[in-house]
């Protein structure tokens, strides 16, 4: 049982961080220029991305019994209010917008760490679930952190 809850535990606190995630990419998209379309697209699909996550997530706590969150991690929270003083310092261009991103990526991929690196005996089809999501996850953040990159060497 006390197994039980720390999965649930875990599992939740992955489907917290994909909440950050889709609350993230849809704040970058509010805050994209006519411009950048091509950003506007992927991060609609990362937000469309982290709500299948999230979905997936939610099933594997129901199923084993517990309640799944719907929340925001604290965390979260607190990087969204530094991402909004930051856009009112810096303004909210391109390359502003993809460090705010990456930075959540970041999050994310030590969330699922966490989660793997943890001492609890997942299920095999747990441990694969969420090796799944953190490798789709990880593509999100390399190519987030590539069009940083490239924003860079462009100024």
């Amino acid at each position: 049982m006390a197994d039980t809850k720390k999965i649930t535990g875990i599992l939740n606190d992955l489907i917290q961080i994909n909440n950050d995630r889709v609350v993230g990419y849809e704040k970058a998209i509010d805050e994209l220029k006519a411009g950048d379309a091509d950003l506007k697209t992927l991060f609609k699909r990362y937000t469309l991305e982290s709500k299948q996550f999230v979905s997936e997530l939610t099933q594997e706590v129901t199923r084993l019994g517990g309640n799944p969150s719907d929340s925001t991690t604290n965390s979260g929270k607190i990087y969204r209010v530094w991402m909004d003083l930051k856009a009112a310092i810096s303004g909210k261009d391109r390359k502003t917008i993809l460090e705010n991103c990456e930075f959540g990526e970041d999050a994310a991929q030590k969330a699922y760490d966490i989660a793997l690196n943890s001492d609890v005996d997942l299920e095999p089809t747990l441990r694969e679930l969420i090796v799944r999501q953190k490798a789709q996850l990880r593509i999100g953040h390399d190519e987030v952190k590539r069009l940083r990159d490239l924003q860079k060497a462009n100024r």
